[in-house]
């Protein structure tokens, strides 16, 4: 099969796409044709070996697995032993664990629990959003964010940016997103009650407190947006920050049981699929997609996320005579 293949740490012009050998469902897999998946910051990250720390779990010298990518919609092709909810020609969706090859190839096997059925009447391309999603999801727990509650997310436009204004709706949020210019209708879209363009006001300066602030890029700091909280308001970040300094806030959130500042930890895959289609089939949730690669071009995918200016997710074409998928 063809796949995307990564044999060392480094930039983008390491990924090459060739030949890989065809995987075989175990007891509890499914092995799914990839019609679409997609290139996100995680997969840059894993590229590049950041942070450094991480190559503890992906591998000291080079990656453990040559194949990367989270996110997959596709076809079941086969599947393993006890498989009862799948069959052949089904329409699946999905995130593959980060321990095994990831979904940049033609073929993907996955344990059934990070399987979902499709939602009715979507296209491929529209279903590879649960990496985003799946850390969005994880903020909103880690705060329990409740209905009127007050929350600014801070780059709003991501794929877990996008991702957190429509579940932060869904949850009964009141959501102010802060965006360039260019994202602010896209925002409003997405259901957010107001829009600030930080490229024309410094946001942290709108005079307003929050119940939460969740930085979803990881491009500003606590000490920056601790204005905008309420006494008891939450900072939540997606990133390590500036030095760690999230991870080294947190800590001493946690032995002070302030609170203040969470790194939300995502819980595990199994299940999240088919609870994000829920939120799909009730018009909750719905992919941006930004551009689209083919499989062959992938390198290209990974240099246009490196640039931090994507809008939702970035979808490769692994199945371009597809119609789902073109």
């Amino acid at each position: 099969m063809k796949a995307a293949i990564v044999k060392r740490y480094g930039s983008p012009d390491v990924v090459s796409v060739g030949e890989a050998p065809k995987p075989a469902p175990t007891a509890g897999e499914v092995l799914v044709r990839v019609r679409a998946a997609s290139v996100n910051r995680t997969d840059c990250g894993e590229l590049r070996g950041h942070p450094v720390f991480m190559r503890l779990f992906s591998g000291l010298l080079r990656p453990r697995r040559k194949i990367f990518g989270l996110d997959f919609a596709g076809e079941v092709e086969a599947v393993g032993s006890a498989i009862v909810a799948f069959k052949p020609g089904d329409r699946v969706f999905g995130m593959c664990p980060t321990k095994s090859n990831g979904a940049q190839a033609e073929y993907v096997c996955v344990p059934e629990r990070a399987v979902a059925a499709m939602p009715a009447g979507a296209r491929f391309d529209e279903a590879v959003v649960c990496e985003g999603a799946f850390y969005a999801d994880a903020v909103l727990r880690r705060i329990a964010l409740e209905p009127g509650d007050e929350i600014l997310i801070y780059g709003a436009s991501g794929a877990i940016g996008t991702a957190l204004v429509q579940l932060a709706k869904a949850a009964g949020g009141e959501v102010t997103a802060v965006v360039a210019t260019r994202h602010l209708e896209l925002a409003r879209f997405l259901g957010a009650d107001r829009t600030v363009d930080y490229t024309a006001e410094d946001f942290t300066r709108i005079g307003e407190r929050f119940d939460f602030v969740v930085d979803a890029v990881g491009k500003t700091t606590y000490f920056r947006c601790r204005k905008l909280l309420k006494p008891d308001g939450i900072y939540a970040a997606t990133d390590l920050g500036p030095w760690g300094q999230n991870v080294m806030l947190a800590m001493w959130s946690a032995i002070t049981r302030s609170n203040r500042v969470v790194i939300p930890t995502p819980m595990r895959i199994g299940g999240f699929p088919a609870y994000l289609r829920g939120h799909m089939e009730a018009g909750r949730f719905r992919a941006i997609i930004d551009r689209k690669y083919p499989l062959a071009a992938i390198a290209d995918a990974y240099r246009y996320v490196e640039t931090g200016q994507k809008v939702g997710i970035v979808v490769i074409d692994v199945a371009a005579a597809d119609d789902g998928a073109s």
